[in-house]
């Protein structure tokens, strides 16, 4: 399975924001070092995540926090927010089966239900995972990192 790079940053930035945005000026250049990506492809998702509403951006000077909990971010909403049809692309049908043949006249049907189910489950996995549940992953990472 594969789930989209840009939900892969998108998660670290807000993680680096969660732990140092409220005192320190973070941009997207700052993000970008982090990351290892280019400062272009961090205000993308910035740009996405302010959108869906889940950062602010200070005017002028710069700087992301956090514009709600990080318990009211699903991992679902930053993924939605920064590739809206990631879950389309998870999983896609072959376009033009034979209508002559009859697997060929029904497989989309019978995929439309598997797949459906796929997606629905996805989505209450990727609900059910919060930004604060992986920034306390995080810190037990940290912990172990710095006391191993």
């Amino acid at each position: 399975m594969h789930i989209s790079k840009k939900c892969s940053i998108a998660v670290h930035c807000l993680i680096f924001i969660n732990e140092y945005g409220e005192n320190k000026r973070v941009t997207s250049e700052l993000l970008g070092l982090s990351a290892g990506c280019n400062p272009v492809t961090i205000r993308n998702i910035i740009s996405a995540l302010k959108k869906d509403g889940i950062l602010s951006v200070k005017s002028g000077t710069g700087g992301a926090v956090l514009n709600c909990p990080a318990e009211e971010i699903s991992l679902y909403r930053i993924c939605m927010a920064v590739e809206p049809d990631a879950l389309k692309k998870l999983i896609g049908v072959h376009a033009a089966p034979s209508p002559l043949c009859p697997v060929g006249k029904n497989i989309h049907g019978v995929l439309e239900i598997c797949y459906s189910k796929i997606c629905s489950d996805l989505k209450n996995s990727l609900r059910s995972i919060t930004l604060k549940e992986m920034v306390e992953e995080y810190h037990r990472a940290a912990f172990i990192l710095d006391n191993g």
